[in-house]
């Protein structure tokens, strides 16, 4: 039985390094390096040109790459997009899935490492560096035990639910009839009562709420976060 060949294509704007990982995937028989590229819009053009099946990505390079990754994820469903970072930044981490990214991977992993994690994310998988993601959990145990403590007002509610959606500060004001200074007031509130630091842990950390009040009656949306 032959194994399905995996297509990948590699943005990143190093051209040692991408090209250090296409050589280490290049050694593998179920593996072919369609195209690489070094910014947001390659990674769209390839994404869209090409349908790779696995699109590993940095999250610093020119353009917006979560940007990037929300586009793809949602014109192009079958490319999975894999981060292969430096950034420990959990906001970059949060940002990236929230735009729809399959895996967040530090480049300090080995090639083997790096393989496993593109064919499990090539099956559908989500992949994060283990250690990273143990960080990750933690966080959010620690987040859901000061979130039994917090409760919101109904118009602080009401905010977190449209910022949920990816609604922009202006679109969540026109939608409830409010300012936009009113929109960033109550995102203060909620904020401090998460102990969130930005707009994308709260949003994270309110989902995971819900999910746990309502035990599975009521579907938080899922839709990708959106800067403001």
């Amino acid at each position: 039985m032959n194994t399905p060949i995996i297509r990948i294509g590699i943005i990143d704007d190093h051209p040692l390094l991408r090209e250090g990982v296409a050589n280490t995937l290049r050694k593998r028989s179920d593996f072919k390096i369609v195209e690489q590229g070094s910014n947001a819009d390659d990674a769209r053009s390839i994404a869209a040109r090409l349908l790779p099946d696995v699109l590993l990505m940095d999250v610093n390079m020119p353009g917006d790459p979560f940007a990037a990754v929300h586009d793809i994820s949602c014109h192009q469903p079958d490319v999975k997009v894999l981060m292969l970072t430096v950034s420990e930044s959990e906001e970059d981490a949060y940002c990236a899935l929230e735009a729809g990214a399959r895996g967040y991977l530090l480049k300090g992993i080995s090639g083997p490492e790096l393989v496993n994690a593109i064919r499990d994310v090539a099956r559908g998988n989500i992949h994060i560096t283990p250690e990273f993601e143990r960080k990750l959990l933690s966080n959010f145990k620690r987040r859901e035990h000061e979130l039994r403590k917090i409760d919101l007002t109904h118009r602080e509610e009401q905010v977190i639910r449209e910022v949920s959606r990816g609604l922009t500060n202006k679109e969540v004001a026109d939608r409830l009839s409010i300012s936009e200074k009113t929109v960033k007031y109550y995102m203060t509130c909620v904020m401090q009562k998460l102990n969130a630091r930005n707009r994308v842990e709260a949003v994270a950390a309110l989902r995971r709420y819900w999910e746990r009040e309502t035990h599975g009656q009521l579907n938080p949306p899922a839709e990708p976060f959106r800067e403001f």
